[in-house]
């Protein structure tokens, strides 16, 4: 076998299934690119995109059963999981379009001449255009919502970017299938297959986001996967935007009014957040703090219970499989860490088993070895950290880092107002506030935010939701310039009919 060989494998017996291409060269990645920045002229008709999101979601869907075998047969996450993010993906390329469509993306900005300001204001007119080609690298636990069709994407194309993906090597067969789909797509359209490019290999990812046609990259992933490509962005000739998702350990503060009032219900809900999905999510809710106490107690068995009946299940691929059985067995070594249910391997050499470790909130506090217990551990585990006093949560929040989100559960009272303080404390910490809620499921809607501060991501934008296209769009003002010579979306006769700010004034 060639080492150039990209191979589809089956998670669940660690055997290959099929060869699908070959690591790209530094002259395909070359190519592909090259050929994205030639079709950027393709996308500039702002109907014609939408058109080819529309389209695109709608050949998904058309062959939804054959993309949800092969992906289930890549990544063992179940059809019925694949099923709903392939729906998921979907809408969010059909969401896409109708931001397309309405054009309020484009914040168009007219300000007519002043000359009793001080200093004057001459003629101003400012939209947004796109950056040119962006290279997306996809995500291991997302094949469809993360990856080639995924959000990164979608978003691109609707601001006008073609895309380059840098294929995940656990679904390389999928990744294939999909851009077929989209290229179909694009096709039928009028558009060259190429504002949808495709790679596959390591090396590959590296020179992608080095190369001077590429103008900015989104990511998911790991932290040190990201931040090597995030520094090789910064680093450039040219830097580029990189904005990338790295790592969340999605903190959840349980006060003492919360399990009082429904210290079962939490720890249920609680066991079907961090199990879901094998623990693969990037919101899963990683570190709970809890009271110490008979009600705390009370909470820790009903989420004993119901994560002791969660089956085995199968990981992404097998390196990340022994990456977890070593992360937990780490964790659990570690002074007055408990293992109420013991995480790690499960009945064979594929699967894993769920589990939750308990430790003195005060340890947390404290720092040294027990730092290891805020790190995120990727998989069905979480981390119950027992705290005696407000004092001690206040110390563990001050210790973290950023994260996607943060959540409170709170009882009916303090939900009134008297838990402000606590939900002060993790605004600054994630860029998702939850209340009385789980992170895991992140919705497709306008204001919907999925980022927060390194290293969760490596910017303040969002990947989910309608502004997530502002990533991939740089505003440019015309000063002085008459009419005929401006760009449509900019006339005073407003030819495309677009939402727009005239003289501090809204338009619709």
């Amino acid at each position: 076998m060639s080492a150039a060989e990209v191979w589809s494998v089956d998670p669940r017996t660690g055997d290959r299934r099929e060869r699908v291409a070959a690591e790209a060269t530094a002259a395909d990645v070359d190519r592909a690119v090259r050929a994205a920045h030639g079709a950027r002229a393709a996308l500039a008709d702002r109907a014609v995109r939408a058109a080819f999101l529309r389209t695109a979601a709608d050949r998904l869907e058309a062959a939804a059963e054959r993309l949800v075998a092969a992906a289930d047969a890549e990544t063992a996450l179940g059809a019925p999981r694949l099923t709903g993010e392939l729906a998921r993906t979907r809408y969010q390329l059909r969401s896409f379009a109708d931001i397309v469509d309405e054009g309020a993306f484009l914040d168009v900005i007219i300000d007519h001449p002043d000359d009793s300001a001080t200093p004057p204001v001459p003629d101003l007119r400012r939209y947004k255009i796109p950056l040119g080609v962006v290279a997306v690298y996809a995500a291991s636990n997302f094949p469809f919502a993360f990856s080639v069709p995924g959000g990164d994407t979608a978003s691109a194309l609707a601001a006008g970017c073609p895309v380059v993906v840098k294929a995940h090597p656990d679904h390389p067969a999928t990744s294939e299938a999909v851009a077929a789909v989209l290229r179909e797509a694009a096709a039928g359209h009028g558009l060259p297959e190429a504002v949808v490019g495709l790679l596959h290999g390591f090396d590959a990812g590296v020179e992608l986001v080095r190369h001077p046609l590429v103008t900015a990259a989104g990511f998911t992933g790991s932290v040190r996967g990201g931040r090597a490509l995030f520094d090789a962005a910064a680093s450039r000739p040219v830097p580029i935007p990189f904005h990338g998702e790295l790592g969340s350990l999605n903190p959840v503060v349980v006060t003492g009014g919360a399990v009082r009032e429904r210290a079962e219900e939490i720890g249920a809900g609680l066991a079907g957040s961090m199990t879901l999905g094998v623990g693969q999510f990037c919101v899963k809710p990683g570190l709970v703090l809890v009271p110490s106490g008979e009600a705390g107690d009370r909470l820790v068995s009903s989420l004993g219970d119901a994560v002791g009946a969660v089956a085995d299940g199968v990981l992404l691929d097998h390196r990340m499989r022994d990456a977890f059985v070593k992360g937990v067995a780490e964790r659990a070594a570690l002074p007055d860490v408990a293992a109420p249910v013991a995480p790690g391997a499960g009945g064979d050499d594929h699967t894993v088993g769920a589990g939750f470790l308990t430790v003195p909130a005060s340890r947390l506090a404290a720092g040294g070895p027990h730092d290891l217990l805020l790190e995120e551990c990727f998989g069905p585990v979480t981390v119950v950290a027992r705290y005696a006093s407000d004092t001690e949560v206040t110390a563990v929040l001050s210790r973290l880092p950023g994260n996607l989100t943060a959540t409170v559960h709170v009882s009916a009272e303090e939900a009134g107002g008297g838990a402000a303080e606590l939900l002060a404390h993790l605004t600054p910490l994630a860029g998702r506030v939850l209340v009385n809620g789980w992170p895991t499921g992140v919705a497709v809607a306008p204001a919907q935010h999925h980022g927060g501060p390194y290293p969760a991501t490596t910017s303040t934008s969002t990947s989910v939701g309608g502004t997530a296209v502002e990533r991939w769009l740089r505003p440019v003002t015309y000063q002085s310039t008459p009419d005929p010579l401006l760009p449509p979306e900019l006339r005073d006769a407003n030819p495309l009919g677009l939402p727009r700010r005239v003289d501090g004034r809204r338009e619709v």
